[in-house]
Protein backbone atom coordinates (compact mmCIF):
# COMPACT_ATOMS: atom_id res chain seq x y z
CA UNK A 1 0.00 0.00 0.00
CA UNK A 2 1.38 3.51 -1.03
CA UNK A 3 2.31 5.53 2.22
CA UNK A 4 1.01 8.95 0.04
CA UNK A 5 -2.77 9.55 -0.32
CA UNK A 6 -3.74 9.27 -4.15
CA UNK A 7 -5.91 12.52 -4.11
CA UNK A 8 -3.24 15.12 -3.13
CA UNK A 9 -0.47 16.31 -5.51
CA UNK A 10 3.24 16.96 -4.88
CA UNK A 11 1.89 20.77 -3.80
CA UNK A 12 -0.83 19.42 -1.39
CA UNK A 13 -3.76 20.43 -3.74
CA UNK A 14 -6.41 17.84 -4.07
CA UNK A 15 -6.73 16.45 -7.46
CA UNK A 16 -8.69 13.55 -9.29
CA UNK A 17 -6.54 11.13 -10.29
CA UNK A 18 -5.61 9.90 -13.49
CA UNK A 19 -7.13 6.24 -14.34
CA UNK A 20 -6.58 6.68 -17.96
CA UNK A 21 -3.62 4.44 -17.89
CA UNK A 22 -4.58 1.76 -15.54
CA UNK A 23 -5.99 -1.84 -16.80
CA UNK A 24 -9.52 -2.45 -17.38
CA UNK A 25 -10.27 -4.77 -14.92
CA UNK A 26 -13.08 -6.25 -12.84
CA UNK A 27 -13.55 -4.26 -9.58
CA UNK A 28 -15.84 -5.43 -6.43
CA UNK A 29 -16.59 -3.85 -3.05
CA UNK A 30 -18.94 -4.64 -0.72
CA UNK A 31 -19.91 -2.31 2.22
CA UNK A 32 -22.84 -2.52 5.04
CA UNK A 33 -24.34 -0.11 7.76
CA UNK A 34 -26.46 -0.73 10.78
CA UNK A 35 -29.39 1.06 11.66
CA UNK A 36 -30.54 0.59 15.63
CA UNK A 37 -33.90 1.00 16.36
CA UNK A 38 -36.48 0.07 18.97
CA UNK A 39 -38.50 -2.65 18.52
CA UNK A 40 -41.61 -0.96 18.27
CA UNK A 41 -40.33 0.44 15.11
CA UNK A 42 -38.38 -2.81 13.40
CA UNK A 43 -42.17 -4.41 13.82
CA UNK A 44 -44.15 -2.13 12.18
CA UNK A 45 -41.60 -2.03 9.29
CA UNK A 46 -41.35 -5.88 9.30
CA UNK A 47 -45.66 -5.77 9.21
CA UNK A 48 -45.80 -4.22 6.59
CA UNK A 49 -47.80 -1.27 9.09
CA UNK A 50 -45.60 1.27 7.90
CA UNK A 51 -47.79 4.20 6.47
CA UNK A 52 -45.10 5.13 3.80
CA UNK A 53 -45.14 1.53 2.50
CA UNK A 54 -42.68 -0.60 1.79
CA UNK A 55 -39.54 0.45 3.97
CA UNK A 56 -36.59 -1.73 2.51
CA UNK A 57 -38.16 -1.99 -1.18
CA UNK A 58 -37.67 1.77 -1.06
CA UNK A 59 -34.17 1.60 0.93
CA UNK A 60 -33.00 -0.87 -1.65
CA UNK A 61 -33.80 1.54 -4.62
CA UNK A 62 -32.77 4.60 -2.44
CA UNK A 63 -28.86 2.87 -2.41
CA UNK A 64 -29.00 1.42 -6.09
CA UNK A 65 -29.49 5.28 -7.32
CA UNK A 66 -26.74 6.46 -4.45
CA UNK A 67 -24.36 3.97 -6.13
CA UNK A 68 -24.69 5.26 -9.65
CA UNK A 69 -24.44 9.02 -8.24
CA UNK A 70 -21.62 8.50 -5.67
CA UNK A 71 -19.34 10.39 -8.51
CA UNK A 72 -21.66 13.40 -8.25
CA UNK A 73 -21.62 13.09 -4.59
CA UNK A 74 -17.75 12.49 -3.71
CA UNK A 75 -15.93 15.46 -5.10
CA UNK A 76 -12.54 13.50 -5.95
CA UNK A 77 -14.97 10.50 -7.79
CA UNK A 78 -14.74 8.95 -11.54
CA UNK A 79 -18.14 8.90 -13.16
CA UNK A 80 -18.25 5.25 -13.93
CA UNK A 81 -20.42 2.56 -15.39
CA UNK A 82 -21.69 0.01 -13.59
CA UNK A 83 -22.60 -3.64 -14.13
CA UNK A 84 -24.23 -4.81 -10.99
CA UNK A 85 -25.53 -3.17 -7.89
CA UNK A 86 -27.03 -5.43 -4.98
CA UNK A 87 -28.68 -3.99 -1.98
CA UNK A 88 -29.45 -6.58 0.85
CA UNK A 89 -31.40 -6.12 4.30
CA UNK A 90 -31.47 -8.09 7.27
CA UNK A 91 -33.55 -8.09 10.18
CA UNK A 92 -32.42 -8.69 13.56
CA UNK A 93 -35.31 -8.90 16.01
CA UNK A 94 -33.16 -9.84 18.85
CA UNK A 95 -31.24 -6.59 18.32
CA UNK A 96 -34.00 -4.20 16.78
CA UNK A 97 -31.69 -3.38 14.27
CA UNK A 98 -31.32 -3.63 10.55
CA UNK A 99 -28.18 -4.37 8.32
CA UNK A 100 -27.66 -3.35 4.97
CA UNK A 101 -25.03 -4.04 2.82
CA UNK A 102 -23.98 -3.53 -0.66
CA UNK A 103 -21.99 -4.81 -3.64
CA UNK A 104 -20.85 -3.05 -6.79
CA UNK A 105 -19.14 -4.63 -9.63
CA UNK A 106 -18.19 -3.24 -12.66
CA UNK A 107 -15.30 -3.76 -15.48
CA UNK A 108 -13.17 -0.51 -15.64
CA UNK A 109 -10.20 1.41 -14.29
CA UNK A 110 -10.95 2.26 -11.11
CA UNK A 111 -12.40 0.81 -7.85
CA UNK A 112 -15.82 1.09 -6.57
CA UNK A 113 -15.40 0.82 -2.87
CA UNK A 114 -16.94 4.37 -2.87
CA UNK A 115 -19.90 2.82 -4.40
CA UNK A 116 -20.70 0.53 -2.19
CA UNK A 117 -19.97 2.54 0.35
CA UNK A 118 -22.54 5.21 -0.37
CA UNK A 119 -25.15 2.75 -1.35
CA UNK A 120 -25.18 1.08 2.26
CA UNK A 121 -25.03 4.54 3.74
CA UNK A 122 -28.00 6.16 1.66
CA UNK A 123 -30.26 2.86 2.07
CA UNK A 124 -29.54 3.15 6.31
CA UNK A 125 -30.44 6.73 5.68
CA UNK A 126 -33.92 6.04 3.65
CA UNK A 127 -34.86 3.18 6.38
CA UNK A 128 -34.15 6.33 9.17
CA UNK A 129 -36.32 8.82 7.32
CA UNK A 130 -39.11 6.31 6.44
CA UNK A 131 -39.49 6.22 10.14
CA UNK A 132 -38.81 9.15 11.93
CA UNK A 133 -42.01 9.98 12.18
CA UNK A 134 -42.61 6.27 14.84
CA UNK A 135 -38.72 7.26 16.24
CA UNK A 136 -36.06 10.04 16.25
CA UNK A 137 -33.49 8.38 18.21
CA UNK A 138 -32.32 5.32 15.31
CA UNK A 139 -28.80 5.78 15.19
CA UNK A 140 -26.84 4.93 12.35
CA UNK A 141 -23.75 3.14 12.42
CA UNK A 142 -21.12 0.77 11.53
CA UNK A 143 -20.45 2.27 8.01
CA UNK A 144 -17.57 0.36 6.33
CA UNK A 145 -16.04 -1.77 3.38
CA UNK A 146 -16.40 -5.17 3.61
CA UNK A 147 -14.52 -6.15 1.24
CA UNK A 148 -12.67 -4.93 -2.37
CA UNK A 149 -11.34 -6.94 -5.44
CA UNK A 150 -9.76 -6.02 -8.32
CA UNK A 151 -7.04 -3.15 -9.22
CA UNK A 152 -3.25 -2.13 -8.48
CA UNK A 153 -3.79 -2.03 -4.58
CA UNK A 154 -5.18 -5.52 -4.60
CA UNK A 155 -7.83 -7.47 -2.57
CA UNK A 156 -8.88 -6.66 0.83
CA UNK A 157 -11.09 -8.25 3.65
CA UNK A 158 -12.39 -6.10 6.71
CA UNK A 159 -11.99 -8.23 9.96
CA UNK A 160 -15.37 -9.10 12.02
CA UNK A 161 -16.62 -6.51 14.60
Amino acid sequence: MSESFSHINQRGEAYMVDVSEKLITTREARAESLVLMNAKTLKMIIEGKHHKGDVFATARIAGIQAAKKTWELIPLCHPIFLSKIEINIEVDQIKNCVLVQSFCRLNGQTGVEMEAMVAASVAALTIYDMCKAVQKDMVISQVRLLTKSGGRSGDFVAQKV
